[in-house]
């Protein structure tokens, strides 16, 4: 079955870099586009980043391009979002996800914290 096992969050003071990652298992990771979303407390969940199968498209919320960069290695089924220059507003809690079959995979999510 779909795995997906996000890690890496943290507490960060603004301007603080994170990197999280997501392993990924149960089906060919090197077949599906991947994406990372957001969710902070009250608000709907949003997409932050996208990444193509070949890794060669992305494309970023406008909120943070720029800051945030998401990469893949096809080799270990792994995707990773490089977030630097934290804000309070990235405070969220992160998920990976693949579409699968119009079906949306989740992991359990990692949580981010930026303050001071």
């Amino acid at each position: 079955q779909v795995q997906l096992v996000e890690s890496g969050g943290g507490l960060v003071q603004p301007g603080g870099s994170l990197r999280l990652s997501c392993a990924a298992s149960g089906f060919t990771f090197s077949a599906y586009d991947m994406s990372w979303y957001r969710q902070a407390p009250g608000k709907e969940r949003e997409l932050v980043a996208g990444i193509s199968v070949p890794g060669r498209m992305t494309n970023y919320a406008n909120s943070v391009k720029g800051r945030f960069t998401i990469s893949r290695d096809n080799a270990k089924n792994m995707v990773y979002l490089q977030m630097n220059r934290l804000k309070l507003e990235d405070t969220a809690v992160y998920y990976c996800n693949v579409k699968r079959n119009y079906i949306d995979y989740w992991g359990q999510g990692t949580q981010v914290t930026v303050s001071s």
